[in-house]
């Protein structure tokens, strides 16, 4: 397939891509309909691309028969309103299993978690991502790079192989090094995506990225579009006035090593009335210390 026929996914990287929470019933089991409702929330606020299975949906928290489930309801919610991008991941006949999975029901691409493993290759990162690319050729496919070793030349060699690798999500904490491995991967031959959210989006975009990831996205939509169009247009003031706005609850999310990345946007919902506050082990929930000042954050945001 020609990188032309991927025009569409390419576009929906390019935007704000969101990461939708996983909702949890009393019992612990994946609370459906509310599932559907915040998902309705983030396409009636304008959201069009939406990640099923991501981090802020706690992936690896979830069963297999759950990520099935999660996947089931997005894409049938979002029907022709978003692009749908699976999480898939874990050993490579799982990721393959799940990608084909989100083909048949009719996702237009996967993102590859990084690799779960302690002993990372370069090579075998490229041996692992071609081999759920290859299963997949109908899709496109956005590898999630957290690996700061990785270098640009690998990610050239598994597209030269895979033209279906679209798109990156680039997620090392680091913007001169981001901005070396796009220019050595090929600047305009991918679609960068900010992986580390709002914080990092003004900083890699000035380097070339065109979309970030964003869990806050959940609790205020039209704070994330604020700033993408602000980022789009190249104002860099008013996207630093966006960053501002969101930079304590970022900080919540980001303490002790990002402890409470979901805990601090379920949080949220849940001072909003959405969902319930409950997340999986090894995440907690914050203590009742903490949950007024992350109250007071969405509140502030005239959602």
């Amino acid at each position: 397939m020609s990188s032309v026929a991927f025009e569409t996914q390419r576009a929906a990287l390019a935007d704000v891509v969101a990461i939708p929470v996983t909702p949890f019933a009393e019992d612990g089991s994946v609370a459906q309909d509310t599932h559907r409702a915040l998902l309705r929330r983030l396409l009636d606020g304008g959201i069009t691309t939406l990640t099923p299975n991501g981090n802020t949906g706690e992936f690896y928290a979830l069963t297999p028969e759950e990520r099935r489930l999660v996947t089931e309801l997005t894409i049938d919610e979002a029907g022709e309103r978003a692009v749908v991008l699976v999480g898939v991941g874990h050993d490579i006949p799982t990721a393959v299993a799940s990608a084909r999975h989100a083909r048949e029901l009719g996702a237009h691409m996967v993102m590859v978690h990084q690799p779960v493993h302690p002993y990372v290759s370069q090579a075998g990162w490229v041996d692992y991502h071609r081999a759920i690319a290859e299963a997949v050729p109908e899709l496109g496919v956005v590898p999630y790079i957290r690996n700061a070793q990785l270098t640009g030349a690998r990610l050239a060699e598994l597209a030269d192989t895979c033209p279906n690798v679209i798109g990156v999500k680039y997620a090392v904490p680091d913007a001169a090094r981001f901005a070396a491995f796009a220019r050595d991967a090929g600047l305009e031959r991918f679609v960068w995506v900010a992986g580390l959210a709002e914080p990092y989006a003004p900083s890699y975009f000035s380097a070339g990225a065109t979309g970030f990831t964003s869990g806050l996205v959940n609790v205020a939509p039209a704070v994330s579009l604020n700033m993408i169009e602000a980022l789009r247009s190249g104002d860099y003031r008013a996207a630093m006035k966006v960053w501002e706005q969101i930079r304590r609850f970022e900080e919540l999310r980001a303490a002790n090593g990002s402890a409470d990345n979901v805990t601090v946007v379920k949080e949220a919902l849940a001072s909003l009335g959405l969902c319930r506050r409950e997340v999986r082990p090894p995440s907690k929930p914050l203590p009742e210390s903490g949950r007024a000042e992350v109250a007071a954050i969405a509140a502030g945001w005239s959602i």
